[in-house]
């Protein structure tokens, strides 16, 4: 173990003694912690202090894992050394990071990275986050539970549902060492042509998005006990609705002003800090009738500092959406981003391209006046406050023998289930529906595991079932064998997801060549439900999401065993007439409607 002087005097923080007898047992106690927040940023270097600015990944199923990647990415070869190099103040997981297998796995791979953490360097506990938004965005999928998703949850109308939600997914983070969660998302879906928000939004409604992203909020950060919660963060500032453009791939530009931000995007914001959130995250979005600056959001002080900080008062983190982003990457070198996002006012940096790059670029800053300390440690004391709050610097561990007793419990699935056949939307019903003794069924359209899904379950009700998946965009070929296949059985449901996009187009090609068979069939856009206003059939269902949950919600609603109450939380427009909604913003209808 590493020793440090400090005043002259070679010390080892409580905390970095009480974790190295804590991991040897598997984390079944807390640390004891003895410095405060205040004490910790005393103590820190210049580079520590840089280093607790700075969130990226690490490649390896456990901390100790030699990872190529590691090596190429990082010039060491764990997930720990990646940790003790630089510093870091957090770590977020993905799947393509070769990180998430198992929820035993995830606890002993954060117990791993916090022992690297609080045994080396400043000694600071890591805040260890993933995007477990649910829905699209879901990174720790099956045994943990699944939820549909926010546009999901709108549909239901029900606060409590997507409290219930949030607090079940916060505390199945938390079991598993993650005290921070990249969600929900506040923005606003009012663009039906958004290619990176969509289901992700609660609704296009203000007021209906607001409620649920603070109720969201309040779950993951008050649901547990103190020292358990979970952080949120509430993106992506100051507003990501109102795009038909990707932040990943480019820089998008939204025309709102000063009336429509305040009107459609601020609310869920506004909620959310009322609400406590420890973190919002900016955009790289340019919107030049609110910054003339033409800097994405993110590196633009109007909006960070003179909207968020001082308009909304917001005194929490502000982190940055992935800094390897390509709207965020457009106009400066990777050296430059973090110093101007920290000018702009952000605290807490999210995946620069090259770490030690943006690490050098900050420290360099420092040294040649362009930033001062004292900034600096503006930032730092609030990623060690939100630390501070959520129980991390206290309680970093978790005890990997009691995962099994939190994580994807018959509780928690049973609840999650009830949540989601609260959701299902029919929106067109010409008398087919619920389908009374419907013979066989052939299930096809997008998604392998959706289509499976949909099958088993409609096998385990009694009907012969089949299920061909075509993908996203569904060959001539494909079509033809689905058509073939279709006209075999006696009722078809076929699934949509995004077939609106024009990339996905071939999907409505197969829906009109499954109704010209003359049998019966049945649409369900498991994504947007904007791809039901571009064929129309006897038969239209939205689900919002192609999970397991959801396909179970969707099974019981065909065959009668709930009625469905889910309710649009967006316009579907109609694509033959600009200005009119084919289904309005409220539709759905139960069995009594057709």
């Amino acid at each position: 173990m590493k020793t440090r002087a400090r005043r002259g005097v070679v010390t080892l923080s409580a905390i970095a003694i009480g974790a190295a007898a804590l991991f040897a047992t598997g984390g079944a106690a807390a640390p004891q912690q003895r410095l405060s927040p205040a004490e910790l940023l005393q103590q820190m270097t210049l580079e520590e202090k840089v280093g607790q600015l700075f969130v990226t990944y690490a490649y390896g199923r456990t901390a100790d894992t030699a990872h190529p990647t590691n090596k190429e990415e990082f010039g060491v070869d764990t997930p720990a050394q990646v940790v003790q190099k630089y510093h870091l103040g957090g770590i977020i997981h993905f799947a393509w990071t070769d990180s998430l297998y198992d929820p035993k796995q995830i606890a002993e791979l954060s117990n791993g990275l916090q022992n690297a953490a609080v045994t080396s360097g400043a000694r600071v506990p890591l805040l260890i986050s993933t995007d477990q938004e649910q829905g699209q965005v879901t990174r720790i999928l099956e045994p943990a539970t699944q939820f549909p998703g926010n546009m999901a949850l709108g549909a239901g109308r029900s606060v409590d549902d997507a409290g219930q939600s949030a607090a079940i997914t916060g505390q199945e983070l938390r079991a598993m060492g993650l005290n921070q969660n990249f969600a929900p998302s506040g923005d606003v879906n009012v663009n039906p042509a958004n290619p990176v928000i969509g289901v992700r939004s609660f609704s296009s409604d203000p007021a209906l998005a607001a409620q649920f992203t603070a109720a969201q909020v309040r779950s993951y950060e008050d649901s547990a006990p103190p020292g358990e919660t979970v952080s949120a963060a509430v993106k992506h500032f100051p507003g990501h609705g109102d795009t038909n453009q990707d932040s990943h791939t480019s820089l998008p530009v939204i025309e709102h002003d000063r009336q429509q931000w305040e009107q459609l995007d601020a609310p869920p914001f506004k909620e959310a800090i009322a609400a406590g959130a420890d973190t919002v995250m900016s955009a790289h979005i340019v919107v030049p009738k609110l910054d003339d600056s033409g800097e994405p959001s993110t590196l633009a002080p109007k909006v960070l500092t003179g909207m968020l900080r001082d308009e909304l008062g917001y005194q929490g983190v502000i982190v940055t959406d992935s800094l390897q982003m390509d709207g965020v990457r457009q106009k400066h070198p990777d050296a430059e981003i973090p110093v101007l996002a920290l000018k702009a006012g952000a605290d807490l940096m999210l995946m620069p391209f090259n770490v030690q790059t943006a690490i050098d670029g900050v420290i360099n800053a420092v040294r040649t006046g362009q930033l001062t300390e004292q900034r600096i440690d503006e930032s730092v004391a609030r990623i060690l406050a939100l630390k501070s709050a959520r129980g991390v610097l206290d309680n970093p561990f978790v005890d990997v023998s009691k995962v099994d007793q939190i994580v994807g419990t018959p509780e928690h699935l049973a609840a999650a289930q009830g949540i989601t056949d609260r959701t299902t939307t029919v929106l067109r019903n010409d008398g087919m529906l619920p389908l009374k003794s419907p013979g066989t069924m052939f299930v096809t359209g997008a998604g392998d595991k959706a289509t499976a899904a949909l099958a088993e379950r409609i096998k385990a009700r009694g009907p012969q079932a089949s299920a061909l998946a075509t993908g996203l965009q569904p060959t001539p070929e494909q079509i033809n064998q689905a058509v073939e296949e279709a006209k075999r059985h006696d009722v078809t449901v076929v699934l949509t997801n995004a077939a609106w996009s024009a990339t996905n187009a071939t999907q409505l090609d197969l829906v009109r060549a499954l109704q010209q068979t003359g049998k019966p069939v049945v649409a369900v856009a498991v994504r947007d439900p904007y791809d039901a206003a571009y064929v129309d059939l006897p038969a239209w269902i939205a689900t919002y999401s192609d999970k397991a949950v959801a396909m179970e919600s969707l099974t019981k609603v065909l065959f009668g065993e709930i009625a469905p109450v889910g309710k649009l939380p967006v316009p579907v427009p109609d694509p033959n007439q600009p200005g009119v909604d084919k289904y309005p913003f409220g539709h759905g209808l139960g069995w009594s409607g057709s």
